[in-house]
């Protein structure tokens, strides 16, 4: 009874350090996506007065937590029953983390102004603001299912060879990193210059050490805010790259010689920059129809 019960310790244990061997894998791979979408959130979240910002933040993160109860139960039965099919929607997702990437870039080069922007042009009843904040989170709710889909399909994508229970435990761990602790980063960013303004008022006029602290949280909200993006664009391209490189025999061999980051980026960025151009395409043809209806 006692060795059988050491056994089974032994078991549990060797399964545990191959979930966590498996879940740092997951986790390198899928941070790309993690920093886009804590990028996102940021940005989404914040822009509101100070009340409103973490309630806006955690009507998003319920709405993670819902888009991740849908995702993984499909998720775990492709793997089962069809585990091809999650090549193929790798693959897809690919395109449009590098559709995303590029169309960044294309916006950061060639502007043009949002719903957002002409909101915060002009002042709004509070019947409007609260029309804008559920608009915005909305939208937030929407990128948070596309990316969490990405970031459930790359982790299964990682453990396809192991076993059901391994692949749940992993995939599990991985999602609750993607939801606790984006969001908590999340939060603590967008009250970074309520902090830093405290720190101002304690300062009582003075410019001491908590008046210089205090001054540089503020001014670097935007800052931080501004730099989450361009590093989530740049690893859009990265981590859409590698899908392409690894899960299509023919890239496999494709700019060999380059450092592998680098390959990534152009992969990723020509993959997108075909998107973005076929997008564009379409919208074109569209549009007269759309006008005549």
């Amino acid at each position: 009874m006692a060795s059988g019960f050491f056994a089974l310790l032994d078991d549990i244990s060797i399964l545990m350090d191959d979930v966590l061997v498996m879940s740092k894998i997951s986790a390198k791979k899928t941070a790309g996506i993690l920093g886009d979408d804590l990028a996102v959130n940021a940005e989404k979240a914040s822009g509101f007065v100070s009340s409103r910002e973490l309630p806006v933040l955690w009507a998003i993160t319920k709405g993670s937590i819902f888009n991740k109860l849908i995702i993984l139960p499909f998720a775990f039965l492709l793997s089962a029953f069809l585990p091809s099919v999650i090549t193929m929607i790798l693959i897809l997702g690919g395109l449009y983390l590098a559709y995303e990437g590029v169309e960044k870039i294309y916006e950061y080069a060639f502007p043009h102004k949002s719903v957002f922007d002409d909101a915060s042009s002009k002042t709004m009843s509070d019947s409007e603001i609260t029309a804008l904040e559920k608009k915005k989170v909305k939208s937030a709710i929407l990128t948070d299912f596309i990316l969490s889909i990405e970031i459930i399909i790359i982790t299964l994508g990682t453990v396809l060879d192991q076993s059901l229970t391994i692949q749940i435990a992993v995939v599990s761990i991985i999602s609750i990193i993607a939801t606790v602790g984006v969001y908590g980063v999340v939060a603590l960013i967008v009250r970074m210059d309520d902090f830093g303004l405290k720190l101002i008022q304690m300062s009582k006029g003075q410019k001491n050490s908590f008046y210089l602290i205090g001054v540089t949280l503020v001014n670097a909200l935007p800052v931080v805010i501004k730099s989450l993006s361009v590093i989530g664009t740049i690893a859009l391209l990265l981590v859409s790259g590698g899908i392409f490189i690894h899960n299509m025999a023919y890239f496999h061999h494709f700019l060999e010689s380059l450092p592998g980051f680098l390959r990534d980026f152009i992969v990723g960025g020509g993959a997108g920059i075909a998107v973005l151009l076929l997008v564009k395409l379409c919208k074109r043809i569209i549009k007269p129809f759309l006008k005549t209806v």
